[in-house]
């Protein structure tokens, strides 16, 4: 069966590193990917929505060919990913959420407040 996977976790967890060992690297999509200029990350806060609707937008277009699926974001909290569990139920796909908490350095350079924040706001995935 096709198997879309969310990968969440905090900045630095693993997640890009994990959603990559799971699927061909042209099945994996995450936000961050949105903000990619010229092959240099370039963060815009005024540009976050559209980053998100954009990996939503490429995960369901991915999903209309048989082959597993990953979604990488921090994704904090359930209603956060809720819409990619709505998509992968109506395409067909099986859903495996995976937690990731590993402690290397963000490539993006996430004030330590931003990731405290993060911590506070985490929700455990309940099946």
């Amino acid at each position: 069966m096709k198997t879309l996977y969310i990968v969440r976790g905090l900045p630095g967890s693993g997640k890009s590193t994990l959603a990559k060992r799971l699927v061909k690297s042209s099945r994996h999509f995450e936000a961050d990917m949105f903000h990619i200029v010229d092959g240099e990350y370039k963060f815009d806060l005024d540009k976050i929505k559209e980053a998100h609707e954009w990996c939503q937008r490429s995960a369901e277009d991915a999903m209309k060919e048989p082959i597993d699926i990953a979604v990488s974001n921090t994704f904090t909290r359930r209603w956060e990913y809720q819409h990619y569990i709505n998509m992968a139920k109506t395409a067909g796909f099986a859903v495996q959420v995976v937690d990731c908490h590993g402690e290397w350095k963000s490539i993006h350079a996430v004030p330590v407040q931003t990731l405290k924040d993060m911590r506070c706001r985490w929700e455990n995935h309940e099946n």
